[in-house]
Parts: structure tokens; sequence; C-alpha cells
């Protein structure tokens, strides 16, 4: 599509709260080269509107209700492998920047950030560019690597959203639910997440998961 001599960036809005997408959406609309042409609040209605209007770009958020932004990033880069996904989000913790972009983000974003940000991260991306906020970039740059945060570094994508999951207070039966697996197979990543960060226990585990900040909902 086309406005004026512009060429317009096709976007894919994704967060959980309808009127957070009607702020945004009317945010990226007043730049004329840029479409929000879906919307969607949840993990399975993204990747449904991903693959039946192949957006540009899906900006889209971790925390939605059941799988999360990362894991629905994870099956719209199985779907197509050319996807570019921004990550918009209120987690400043270098962490989950790391995992995003480990999973195949081409940007983090944080929703502290100036809207001019947002704008500008797109047309970065829509160019093939990976951008990060100036706060993230930084902490990135200047973080102190404590052994916790590099142990967890050795975490699969699957074992982060499991760990995740598990610090927001979720059992195994509902883990395995939103994430359609059985609940053995998410046993079994429990395990390994144990041992790669060292927790004996599942209190270990817990405390090992609020330390990293994973236990914020947002």
């Amino acid at each position: 599509m086309t406005k004026g001599t512009k060429t317009q960036v096709s976007v894919l809005l994704v967060d959980d709260h309808a009127v957070v997408r009607e702020g945004y959406r009317r945010l990226l609309e007043r730049h004329g080269d840029i479409a929000v042409i879906g919307e969607a609040g949840d993990a399975a209605t993204a990747h449904s509107l991903f693959c039946s209007r192949d957006p540009q770009i899906v900006v889209m958020d971790i925390t939605l209700p059941g799988t999360s932004g990362i894991e629905a990033m994870r099956r719209m880069l199985i779907y197509n492998p050319a996807a570019r996904v921004l990550i918009f989000s209120m987690h400043e913790d270098t962490i989950f920047a790391k995992r995003a972009l480990q999973a195949g983000a081409f940007g983090y974003v944080t929703k502290a950030s100036a809207p001019t940000v947002l704008v500008e991260a797109i047309h970065a991306v829509a160019a093939g560019k990976k951008y990060l906020s100036p706060e993230i970039a930084q902490k990135l740059a200047l973080r102190d690597v404590v052994a916790d945060e590099a142990a967890a570094d050795g975490l699969t994508t699957r074992e982060f959203e499991v760990l995740r999951l598990l610090a927001q207070g979720q059992s195994i039966e509902q883990i395995a639910e939103s994430m359609s697996l059985n609940a053995k197979t998410v046993a079994n990543y429990q395990t390994a997440i144990k041992r790669k960060l060292g927790a004996d226990t599942a209190i270990q585990l817990l405390k090992k998961a609020a330390q990293l900040g994973l236990d914020q909902p947002r």
C-alpha cells in the first residue's frame, strides 16, 4: 500500500489490553508510512492473523494470556523463518531482552521509552536492522554478569518459558495446557532447569527465578 510517495509498513499489534492497543495504534497511524493491519490480545489470535495477513512486522508484548510473546514468536518463526518480531514490553530486565533476541526477535523496546522510540524501532526493523531501546542497550552493555543470570543463558527457549510460568505461580498442569505439552514433558523441563540453575528444590528454583525478575507479571 502507498500513501503519497511513501510505502507503508504493515504491522500486527499484539497486546492483551485493548485500551493499550488502541493507544499505540493511534500513535503509529499518525505516521503515514505505518499501517496497523491487525490486532490481537493473545498468542493464538496473533498467530492466526500472522498467517492470514502476512504483516511485515509484529509488535508484540511478552506477557500474554497463556502462551507468552516469546513462545508465540517461536511459533511464528517456525511458520515463516523470515518473520520480523519487535518485542514491546514493560520488562526492563536484561534477561528478557536477551531471551527475546536469542529466540529470534529483531528488536526489543520497553514501554517506558518515548513514543518516538517505537516508531524509530519499526522503521529500523522494516529496513532489516536490529533495534534495542537506549536503556536496554545500555544495560546490556554495562550489566554485571551474575552467576544466576549467566546460568540462565544456558536455558533453552522452552525451558525459559517454563521457568517464567512457574515463577508466575502456574502449576505443571497449567503450564502443560498453555504450552500444548503433556505434564510429564513439563516436569522434565523443570528437572533440567533445576540442574542448570543449581537448584535442589522447587523453593530454591522459585527464589532463583525471583532473583532474575521472572516473578514480576509485567
